[in-house]
């Protein structure tokens, strides 16, 4: 990949990018700096990339970034997290784009990151498979685990505000 169609890889891809990890981590700084990260690992790489690829590469590079962070956060903030949860009050007039990253926060790493890329980002399943390692068969599974355990997950919550 040249310099100019790896900038023009950055000027398409940033905003996609940062909404992803956003998603995963609820955090903007840290969601910067997966970007900023993802950015640097890839421009060191660019000679080796295909640019016909380079979307599929970016998100691919991005999603493993994520989850070394979420991997190295996990065993600093265990027991931060499930006093949080064991803390919270019941969920009261939520809007429903609330209540759905609320559902979304609830899923595994991976169910969620397929949701993510399926139904936020548009991403055919065997793209979702090449930025996951997945075989395609395994993201079908998981966005169909997923997408039902969102429905019981909502279903739950409309029943506690009625």
């Amino acid at each position: 990949m040249t310099t100019r169609e790896y900038n023009n890889c950055v000027d398409n891809y940033a905003d996609n990018i940062y909404r992803f990890v956003l998603k995963h981590i609820k955090n903007v700084d840290a969601a910067k700096d997966i970007v900023q990260e993802t950015f640097a690992k890839v421009w060191v790489k660019r000679d080796g990339i295909d640019y016909t690829k380079a979307r599929s590469y970016f998100f691919t590079t991005a999603h493993h970034t994520l989850i070394d962070l979420v991997r190295k956060e996990k065993y600093m903030d265990d027991e931060a997290r499930i006093d949080r949860e064991y803390s919270q009050s019941p969920i009261k007039n939520l809007d429903l784009q609330t209540q759905l990253h609320d559902a979304l926060d609830q899923l595994p790493e991976i169910q969620r990151t397929v949701i993510l890329l399926r139904d936020y980002e548009g991403y055919a399943y065997d793209e979702i498979g090449e930025i996951t390692s997945l075989t395609e068969s395994q993201v079908k599974v998981y966005i169909f685990r997923a997408r039902k355990r969102l429905q019981e997950i909502l279903v739950s919550i409309e029943s506690v505000l009625d």
